[in-house]
């Protein structure tokens, strides 16, 4: 069967072998970001953090609305993995030499998903005009990449690039838009809210792994002194946390309030997943930087851009679970936003005292609220108002239940 069945969807061996070039895809962007801790190559990666997200997203849209596990979908997912290969060894140098490579993989992606899903369908799917015109505006984008690919100046390479990311990023918001064929209302987007949640926090998975290996990478290739020793312990406690503050409750959160939000939800994935989700993931990754750099230099202040992205990334990390709360409950945490004004507060600190000294704070600040919020979660609401999982008791506070099944059940 070419779509998903009814019911509940998780994501399916395919996808995750998928996903293993964005791992890899991850790891190129985080490397370059520490080659060249700059304004300017801050901007690049940034640059190209956006395409290889959004490769990733269009994929993820079309393995929710078809089944992962046909032949002809999983023969479409390996060609499209291919490309993303390609277009990730490119990573480097996609703005010199392998300009071709970078913008190829990346339309070569685009044209093949999207010309397999109208292949797939005709006017009987409902769906099937909202993926004409997708595939429309696939192909003319398309092309301007490929423009920028083969023009020989390095600006005006940047110039149009920049432009088709624009009309890329434009594109959900005007409903993919096409000469004759009108435009298509988020409400018509059909989803499947348990797999889209889910595929959203692999991907956040995929990311916090770059930390785990940005951190053992650093580590075993020097010294490990007692205050280096010292660094990789709050590096993996860090990483820790931030998993902590997306997995603990927000998850559920999100996937609770897609799985409610009927005729919208279509609206509130595109929002708060395929676009919201961009500081998340951009805060894990420079935050991934900040591992390195104090791991490299433990006991030495820094300054200037390499101290800004100590403190960059899990400010933008907290900021960007602010904005994809508000987004999707209506509700700013306010713990999370002062925690992001006291991660900035500290960078003066980092030019005076050794680094590990700054990053034990900022991972104490982003610690203090994943304390904050799980005691609130499990010990601040009244009896008889937890949550499933959670045992109540008469006269007691409610503490997590360990065991999945009781025993008898």
């Amino acid at each position: 069967m070419l779509r998903f069945r009814e019911g509940e969807q998780r994501a399916t061996r395919v996808e995750l072998f998928f996903d293993l070039v964005f791992v890899f895809a991850i790891t190129q962007l985080s490397a370059l970001l520490v080659s060249d801790i700059s304004v300017a190559g801050a901007m690049r990666v940034l640059f190209l953090l956006l395409v290889v997200w959004w490769a990733w997203i269009y994929t993820t849209w079309m393995t929710n609305w078809f089944d992962p596990t046909h032949l002809s979908v999983r023969f479409v997912l390996i060609v499209c993995m291919l490309a993303t290969f390609l277009m990730a060894i490119a990573i480097p140098d996609a703005f010199g030499e392998r300009a071709a490579l970078f913008a190829g993989g990346y339309v070569a992606l685009q044209w093949v998903r999207n010309t397999f899903v109208v292949l797939a369908t005709d006017d009987s799917e409902p769906m099937h005009a909202s993926w004409v015109r997708m595939w429309i505006g696939s192909l003319w984008v398309g092309l301007i990449w490929i423009a920028g690919a083969v023009v020989p100046d390095d600006g005006a390479r940047t110039a149009i690039w920049i432009a088709a990311l624009v009309l890329d990023y434009g594109g959900p918001l005007a409903g993919f838009w096409a000469p004759g064929l009108g435009r298509t209302a988020a409400t018509e987007w059909e989803l499947e809210h348990g797999h889209f949640v889910e595929r959203f926090e692999l991907f956040v998975m995929i990311v916090l792994g770059e930390s785990i290996v940005v951190t053992g990478a650093a580590a075993s290739h020097l010294a490990l002194t007692p205050a280096r020793s010292a660094a990789l312990v709050v590096a993996f406690l860090g990483t820790t946390v931030m998993y902590w503050l997306y997995f603990d409750e927000v998850a559920d959160r999100a996937a609770d309030r897609l799985a409610n939000a009927g005729a919208e939800r279509g609206k509130l994935a595109r929002d708060a997943f395929a676009y919201l989700h961009i500081p998340i993931v951009a805060g894990m990754l420079v935050t991934a930087v900040g591992d390195e750099l104090v791991i490299a230099h433990p006991l030495e202040p820094l300054h200037g851009e390499e101290l800004v992205a100590l403190v960059a990334g899990p400010a933008l990390y907290l900021l960007g679970h602010v904005a994809f709360e508000l987004r999707l409950t209506r509700t700013a945490p306010r713990q999370r936003v002062a925690a992001a004004v006291v991660v900035l507060a500290l960078a003066p600190l980092g030019t005076v005292v050794p680094v590990l000294a700054t990053w034990t704070l900022v991972y104490g600040t982003l610690a203090v609220v994943a304390a904050v919020e799980t005691h609130a979660r499990i010990w601040g609401r009244p009896d008889g108002a937890g949550r499933p999982g959670w045992a109540v008791g008469s006269g007691r506070r409610r503490v997590p239940a360990l065991r999945r099944v009781r025993p008898g059940a």
